[in-house]
């Protein structure tokens, strides 16, 4: 009798704290007086588990506790073997907040608004994209192709919200708008849109390109990448890299995670550079706020590229040369380095101007400095 007693007793107990639980919120607030709009917030799993330590990660959906509005996610894993981020799509208001509440329940399809992947087809590519514009960078093969070589961070344009990377790829016509835009972004040996690489006197010491690769997450809302770049001589250091690249749905610039190896106990000293064009473009070269941005000039019918990086580390100087803008900066002995970088097309219909370009650099600087709060209610 007292042992049925006990086990009544825990199975109340646990039927409560489920109900508790489920009464519980997640409340992602905004503390700038701006506008945040869809943006991807990151909600740490052990945070979640805290609130909701029962979740069966196969059967939940997210809601808006108020309205019943369902949000898509995604379970951000970051390579690991465990659950690492809860990561949902928000718009919160300036200084407002959202509640989102965790309920049983099998959740609606999930749209992709991200991808990413390797292009054996295409000369070792990787490419990736979200639903505002699209990347990639160039493998081994392409150093067979001395005529294409190139180095950088190349641009597709889009002027829709679908994934169109494979399309693309498949047709073989990147050059040509087929309505949901082309790639008409030229690389060649330079940092193209926001790639990286030493600095030594007064001289970019470019790596081959990649050569070996890794998804460590590919959607719907997040997709992230790893490319590891092999030893190479910068005026008398051996250097390695590896690179973890991400975008998120609904930005015009990636996230990259740069880690150096060299064999100096030195800082290392690194540009990112974008590629200048001859004809006359507008440019932004904010040290301060560490954002160097340029709208290029007109390319024909094609339109406008504006393309910028953002630094996340305090900047030692911004420049521009013959070929290059560029931000340099200082990377402690085999440490790492984050910096964001991207694009926008005037005919996308999101950007037509540099003061439209420029004023979302600063709003995206503005939301780095000040990340969204997570808090329980």
């Amino acid at each position: 009798m007292i042992m049925k007693r006990l086990t009544f007793c825990f199975l109340l107990l646990h039927t409560i704290a489920i109900a508790v639980a489920q009464k519980k919120a997640l409340v992602v607030s905004n503390p700038l007086s701006i506008l945040r709009k869809e943006e991807v917030v990151a909600i740490p799993w052990s945070q979640v588990m805290e609130v909701y330590p029962t979740l069966d990660t196969a059967n939940f959906k997210v809601i808006n506790p108020e309205t019943k509005r369902e949000y898509e996610y995604q379970l951000e894993y970051k390579g690991q073997s465990q659950v690492q981020n809860l990561l949902v799509q928000l718009t919160i208001a300036a200084g407002g907040q959202q509640q989102l509440q965790i309920v049983k329940g099998k959740h609606k399809p999930f749209t992709s608004k991200t991808y990413c992947r390797y292009v054996p087809e295409r000369k070792d590519d990787f490419a990736w994209e979200n639903d505002r514009i699209a990347f990639r960078m160039y493998g081994q093969a392409l150093e067979n192709s001395p005529a294409e070589m190139a180095y950088g961070v190349d641009v597709w344009v889009k002027r829709t919200d679908r994934l169109i990377l494979n399309e693309r790829y498949k047709r073989g016509e990147y050059h040509i708008d087929h309505g949901d835009g082309m790639d008409y972004y030229h690389v060649g040996l330079t940092l193209g849109a926001g790639g990286i690489a030493p600095y030594i006197h007064d001289t970019i010491w470019f790596s081959k390109n990649y050569r070996t690769w890794k998804v460590l997450d590919n959607g719907p809302l997040r997709s992230t990448f790893q490319l590891s770049y092999e030893e190479w001589p910068a005026a008398g250091r051996k250097i390695k890299c590896t690179k973890t690249i991400s975008l998120d749905a609904g930005s015009q610039l990636s996230k990259t995670v740069v880690n150096y190896e060299t064999d100096s106990d030195k800082p290392l000293s690194v540009v990112t550079g974008i590629i200048k064009r001859k004809e006359a473009g507008e440019m932004l070269l904010n040290e301060k706020e560490g954002i160097l941005a340029y709208w290029e000039p007109q390319h024909g019918t094609d339109g406008i590229t504006g393309v910028a990086c953002l630094l996340t580390t305090p900047v030692k100087q911004m420049l521009v040369n013959k070929e290059h803008l560029l931000a340099e900066t200082l990377v402690p002995e085999n440490a790492s380095l984050t910096y964001y970088n991207g694009a926008a097309w005037n005919k996308a219909g999101q950007i037509s101007s540099s003061g439209d370009w420029f004023e979302y650099l600063q709003l995206f600087q503005d939301r780095l400095k000040n990340q969204l709060l997570i808090s329980v209610k």
